[in-house]
């Protein structure tokens, strides 16, 4: 059995890996990709200590459940708006987004 230290590093890991991600790119999809590594991070937490804490419940799991639903659907919605900055600006970058509130 893998200890539950394994799991938290683990996680910890790609959350920091993502919030680096998210800061240092400029890439609106790299930043993207990043939220998604921070989101991935917090599912191994809710797994993980389910299955320490309360094995024989499952709403660990229902949780992670209900943050790939809400990610599935953060990321059709960031797509959309990455086409139309795109069409507008020509430009995949933060940049472009900030020239579109002047």
């Amino acid at each position: 059995m893998i200890p539950v230290e394994m799991y938290l590093i683990v996680s910890t890991l790609l959350f920091f890996i993502g919030v680096f991600g998210f800061l240092v790119r400029k890439n609106l999809v790299g930043m993207l990709m990043s939220i998604e590594l921070i989101l991935n991070a917090v599912n191994i937490n809710f797994v993980a200590f389910n299955r320490y804490l309360f094995p024989e419940q499952i709403e660990g799991y229902a949780y992670s459940l209900f943050v790939i639903v809400v990610a599935a659907a953060e990321t059709a919605v960031a797509i959309a708006i990455f086409f139309n900055v795109y069409r507008r600006k020509g430009s995949e970058t933060v940049k472009s987004i900030r020239e579109l509130k002047h």
